[in-house]
């Protein structure tokens, strides 16, 4: 089915409605959902070997990583992507969109799916969350690869401290506006969304499909608002005793090996306030700048992505 195809209802075994075909894209991956932290998560998944779980970003859900999937099964693992919780085939519950909970919900499908551990991928807010699953739950991250997002402290520093990180992420402060920033993501069929990943993007800007199945991704109900919350507990956290809890309990290291990868082009995440987060991982940390590419690397240019990462993930001791 292409991803441009008419959403068509889906029902599960049981009979309960399902995901539309606007998220159950079909591909050379299987698609299915899994019980995690209590709630529903749906999946996409191929290949066989030890586990990658693919986090992603705002405003996208799993397809992003349709590239991923394919080079990682390619390459001898078991890559899975999942939709985070409230966006795309997973549940969309009235609570629980802090760090610390949406990390819970990744390690909980980890386990869900057998493995003892797994290797984290995550992008943007996959990659916040990322971070923090290993700081939480080391033991179920094998290793840690993040892209165009910043440690959680360091994110913190440079939207307070960074006039021109402030200023570059002024979408995180309009997403504080009460319902609004929902009605305007879905608006005019999801056209904001679609503005957002070609501005967001470098010069290697997506194609008219990807563009309208983002779009009609973000125009499930109930996805905008969930989509939003994570982004309004990060900051309306800041001065609140669970926000500054969360902020002194990411002190704790990183003890996996870490890639973190990087647009040099990227406008809503400087290369300034990424680099540098190698302070918090004590562990080999290799910093991968990505000359030319926007906030999402991996499907601007996905054979060099996927290159990088899978020799990554290969190296039996990456160096520091």
């Amino acid at each position: 089915m292409s991803p441009s195809a008419a959403p068509a209802p889906q029902t599960t075994p049981s009979g309960s409605s399902a995901v539309p075909s606007t998220v159950r894209i079909e591909g050379p991956w299987t698609h299915r959902d899994v019980a995690a932290n209590g709630a529903r998560f749906h999946i996409a998944e191929l290949g066989e070997g030890p586990l990658v779980l693919l986090l992603h970003g705002f405003p996208q859900f799993w397809w992003t990583w349709r590239h991923q999937l394919v080079a990682l099964a390619d390459a001898g693992f078991r890559a899975v992507a999942m939709d985070l919780r409230g966006v795309g085939g997973s549940d969309r519950t009235p609570r629980g969109y802090d760090p610390a909970n949406l990390a819970l919900d990744i390690t909980g499908v980890v386990r869900s799916l057998g493995e003892p551990d797994a290797a984290l991928v995550g992008h943007d807010l996959g990659g916040y969350l990322a971070w923090t699953a290993a700081v939480m739950r080391p033991k179920l991250v094998r290793r840690l690869a993040v892209s165009s997002m910043p440690h959680p402290r360091r994110w913190r520093s440079a939207m307070l401290r960074d006039r021109k990180q402030t200023a570059a992420g002024s979408y995180v402060w309009g997403f504080q506006r009460p319902w609004l920033p929902e009605r305007q993501l879905v608006a005019d069929d999801g056209a904001l969304v679609g503005r957002l990943v070609r501005d967001w993007s470098g010069p290697s800007l997506p194609d008219d499909e990807a563009v309208r199945t983002y779009r009609r991704a973000m125009c499930i109900p109930s996805t905008a608002h969930c989509a939003v919350e994570p982004y309004r507990w990060m900051v309306r956290s800041l001065a609140r005793p669970d926000g500054i809890q969360f902020n002194r309990r990411m002190k704790r290291p990183v003890r996996v090996p870490t890639l973190h990868l990087h647009g040099s082009l990227d406008p809503v995440m400087r290369t300034r306030s990424a680099a540098g987060s190698g302070e918090y991982v004590e562990a080999p940390y290799r910093w991968r700048l990505f000359d030319g590419l926007g906030h999402f690397p991996h499907e601007e240019d996905p054979v060099a992505f996927s290159s990088e990462l899978v020799s990554w993930l290969k190296d039996p001791e990456p160096d520091r």
